[in-house]
C-alpha cells in the first residue's frame, strides 16, 4: 500500500487536481455518449415520456417535434461536451460548459416530481420509487457535478488576476494597479 501511495506522489497525481480532471474527463465522455444517442430513432421514442413530463423542457415537442426535440438535446450535449473538453485549456469556456451541464441535469432533475407512475402506489407512494424515476436520480449526482466543475472554474478564472498579486506581495514587492510611465527613447517624438 505505502508502495501505491508513494508511486502516485512521485507522479503528480495526487498533487495535480487528480480529482477535477477526472471529474471533467468523465462528464466529456458522458456528454459524447448521451449526445451520440440522441441521433436516432429508438432514443427519440425513449425520451418521449421524459421531455412530456419535464416542466422545464416539455416545450420543445410543439417547437421541435419527437426527432427534433431529440436532435437538439444531441447538439446541445455534444456542446456540452466540446466545452467542458475544451476547459482543460481555457477555463472560460468551461465556465460555459459547466453551466450547460447545470442547465441540463436541472432540466432531467424537475422531471423526477411530474413523472406519472414514478411512485409505487402498492408501497404507500413516495419516498418508493418505481418506473422511470429510479433512473433519474442519478442526476441528481450530475447536477452536483456540474456545480462542482462551475464552482472550480470560476474559482480558478478569479485567482488568476489577484494571484499575480498575492505572488509579488510573498516577494516583498507591491502591486501596482496604475500603469507606469515610460520614459520615451531619445529623439522620439512626443505628443
Amino acid at each position: 500500500m505505502n508502495w501505491f501511495i508513494s508511486a502516485f506522489i512521485k507522479l503528480g497525481l495526487l498533487k495535480e487536481d487528480l480529482d477535477y480532471h477526472l471529474i471533467r474527463a468523465s462528464m466529456v465522455v458522458l456528454f459524447l455518449f448521451f449526445g451520440y444517442q440522441k441521433w436516432f430513432e429508438y432514443e427519440a421514442q425513449v425520451l418521449v415520456p421524459y421531455i412530456s413530463n419535464g416542466p422545464l423542457i416539455s416545450w420543445m415537442y410543439p417547437v421541435f417535434g419527437v426527432r427534433g426535440a431529440s436532435w437538439a438535446l444531441g447538439v446541445s450535449e455534444w456542446s456540452f461536451a466540446l466545452l467542458l473538453f475544451l476547459g482543460f485549456w481555457h477555463k472560460r469556456l468551461g465556465i460555459l460548459g459547466a453551466l450547460g451541464s447545470c442547465a441540463a441535469f436541472l432540466g432531467t432533475v424537475t422531471i423526477i416530481p411530474f413523472m406519472p407512475d414514478g411512485w409505487a402506489a402498492s408501497a404507500g407512494g413516495f419516498p418508493a420509487m418505481a418506473g422511470n424515476v429510479p433512473f433519474l436520480m442519478k442526476d441528481l449526482v450530475l447536477f452536483a457535478v456540474s456545480v462542482y466543475l462551475l464552482k472550480q472554474d470560476v474559482a480558478r478564472v478569479s485567482a488568476w488576476a489577484p494571484q499575480s498579486e498575492l505572488v509579488l506581495r510573498a516577494a516583498g514587492l507591491k502591486a501596482t494597479t496604475k500603469p507606469t510611465a515610460t520614459v520615451p527613447r531619445e529623439g522620439a517624438r512626443t505628443l
